[in-house]
């Protein structure tokens, strides 16, 4: 089987992600796992406001993080992502955080395509599916 197609964005922690100990607080992680999904879909043609322009959005179903080392303040980092999973109208986006080469933080988020007016489920566009690069086989 063909692995997905990943998107690995740098990112230098600022300040103002830390917390008292000095180490990134643990929720930013989330927000670091959105910012290399949204490089993934735009690396394949489809940002957030294109998709919405078709009238698709991708809401937060579930979100997972596990914490291995902490991250902190000037550390740069790489922040990889990828589709591992597409299933119906869900997708799971797959997070790796890491300093040097070393795993800080694994995790995944499952989005549903829901028609921005309705708010209602509905399958993507095929355009969109054949975008991600998910290979067919975890394709369901």
């Amino acid at each position: 089987m063909d692995k997905p197609i990943r998107t690995t964005i740098q990112y230098r922690v600022p300040y103002a992600d830390t917390d008292q100990m000095g180490v990134v607080y643990y929720a930013n992680y989330l927000t670091y796992f959105e910012r290399a999904r949204n490089e993934l879909l735009r690396g394949h043609g489809f940002s957030y406001k294109e998709l919405e322009a078709i009238g698709i959005a991708l809401p937060v179903r579930e979100a997972k993080a596990k914490y291995l080392a902490p991250a902190h303040y000037d550390d740069e980092l790489e922040i990889i992502a990828w589709c591992s999973e597409f299933k119906g109208v869900r997708l799971t986006i797959c997070c790796e955080v890491r300093c040097e080469g070393k795993l800080l933080v694994e995790g995944y988020t499952i989005h549903v395509c829901v028609n921005l007016k309705t708010l209602r489920p509905e399958k993507p566009p095929q355009t969109f599916v054949d975008a991600i690069g998910i290979p067919n086989e975890v394709l369901s």
